[in-house]
């Protein structure tokens, strides 16, 4: 009975997790990388559009993840036809995520050595070849430290959006654990959740180990 619930759940919060991260990562990468070309020490300063991003990047992380999921019913409606389950979710959950992953890919290339900057551009290396390849190869294991977080917080985030109707284990934790008293549902769901996070972590070690190399 108890894998009837958790496994179906299992599969939807593993959908709604790594779709958005990857949706979140190509949404937030763009202006990641113009931020960190136009800020003031970037390789084209331009307080104006830094600004811009930096707000608007700022004013969508501020929000509540669960107001973020209310005010974009109507969006999401638009997009996908419906409000509910793991296809619904993944529009707040890549709107929410997509300002950390910018920041992270930021403060990463913002972290590199300047002087590699400065040899790559003593040989001549356009703005494009010093961004993709200098300053994200020497960025990576910090990008990927980064989106590791980010994954394990989408996570919680996909909890949150199942405990609304989104699905997943949050869903089977309030449906059939709370509201539905079933003990058993509910400390089988946190454990699920404390072994998807422990592997998740283990995941993004080893794969930071690889790049760092």
């Amino acid at each position: 009975m108890i894998g009837k619930i958790i496994f179906p759940a299992l599969w939807q919060t593993l959908f709604m997790v790594l779709i958005s991260t990857v949706l979140a990562v190509l949404v937030g990468f763009l202006p990641a990388i113009i931020m960190t070309i136009t800020a003031k020490d970037g390789l084209k300063p331009n307080e104006g559009m830094y600004k811009i991003f930096d707000v608007v990047v700022n004013i969508l992380r501020s929000f509540p993840f669960i107001v973020l999921i209310v005010i974009l019913k109507p969006f999401t409606r638009l997009i996908v036809s419906t409000t509910i389950g793991p296809i619904a979710a993944l529009v707040p959950l890549t709107i929410g995520s997509a300002p950390f992953v910018t920041r992270i890919i930021e403060s990463s290339l913002k972290e590199v050595d300047k002087g590699v900057i400065e040899a790559a551009k003593s040989f001549g290396a356009s703005t494009s070849q010093i961004i993709f390849k200098v300053m994200l190869p020497e960025a990576l294991p910090a990008i990927v430290s980064g989106l590791t977080l980010t994954v394990i917080s989408v996570v919680g985030l996909s909890a949150m959006a199942g405990a609304i109707g989104g699905g997943g284990l949050g869903n089977a934790a309030i449906t059939y654990g709370h509201q539905m008293f079933k003990t058993d549902v509910l400390i089988a769901t946190v454990i699920v959740l404390v072994v998807l996070v422990q592997g998740l972590q283990t995941i993004g070690t080893l794969i930071y180990k690889k790049v760092n190399k």
